[in-house]
This record gives structure tokens, C-alpha cells and sequence, in this order.
């Protein structure tokens, strides 16, 4: 996120940043207070760093939403979590948990299926 902190940056498979953050193209990072959402999709090689590590440093940078995305047979379910402002630590919150279907508002508006995403 920062780039003073590169050995630790992690990269999100999905980022949802503020438009002008785009004002420098050249950048290969954004700052943490432009990204508006980061998402990991768990596999395997990445289970404990998008777990446990990841969200860990989104939270310090001040990233508000956080989403982790794991495959529960066919389907995805999606652990939606965001900063609780009562933490003293800055931490996430308990997660809202979809299953079936993704049905949400914030940071976005966004509906989608979640089943059956490997026959697609």
C-alpha cells in the first residue's frame, strides 16, 4: 500500500480505488487512503496471508472494506468485512458471510450469484 513499506505491501487480487487516484498513471500502487476496497481470493498457497496477514495490514493502512473470497465446492462465499470504528486497534469487525448469492451496498452497490461459479 505505502511505498515506503514495499517489503510488506500486500497486492489484492481486486482493488476498488477513488477515481483520483488515476490522476498518475505511471503508478504501480495506489496509497491506502485512494483504495476504497481490497479483495483476496483465497487458494490454497495463499490461505494463511489472506486469512490472517493481509487483512492485518489493509486495517492499518486504513482501508475501510475488506473482502476474502474462498471456494466452498461449487460455489464462492464471500466474507465481507469492514473497519469497526468502536476498535481501538483500528481492526475489522466480524464479517458478514454470503453464501448463495452477494447482496450488498457498501462500498458499492452489487448483487451477483454465487453458486455453481466452476460450471460457468
Amino acid at each position: 500500500m505505502a511505498e515506503s513499506d514495499t517489503r510488506k505491501r500486500p497486492e489484492p487480487d481486486l482493488v476498488l480505488v477513488r477515481t483520483d487516484a488515476f490522476r498518475k498513471l505511471e503508478r504501480t500502487w495506489f496509497p491506502p487512503e485512494a483504495v476504497e476496497l481490497a479483495v483476496e481470493v483465497v487458494s490454497k498457497e495463499s490461505e494463511v496471508r489472506d486469512r490472517e496477514r493481509e487483512p492485518e495490514l489493509y486495517a492499518r493502512a486504513g482501508v475501510r472494506f475488506y473482502w476474502r473470497v474462498e471456494q466452498d465446492g461449487n460455489d464462492a462465499v464471500v466474507y465481507e468485512y469492514e473497519k469497526d470504528p468502536a476498535s481501538p486497534s483500528g481492526d475489522y469487525g466480524r464479517p458478514t458471510i454470503h453464501r448463495k448469492s452477494l447482496r450488498t451496498s457498501v462500498p458499492l452497490k452489487l448483487e451477483c450469484d454465487l453458486t455453481d461459479i466452476l460450471d460457468r
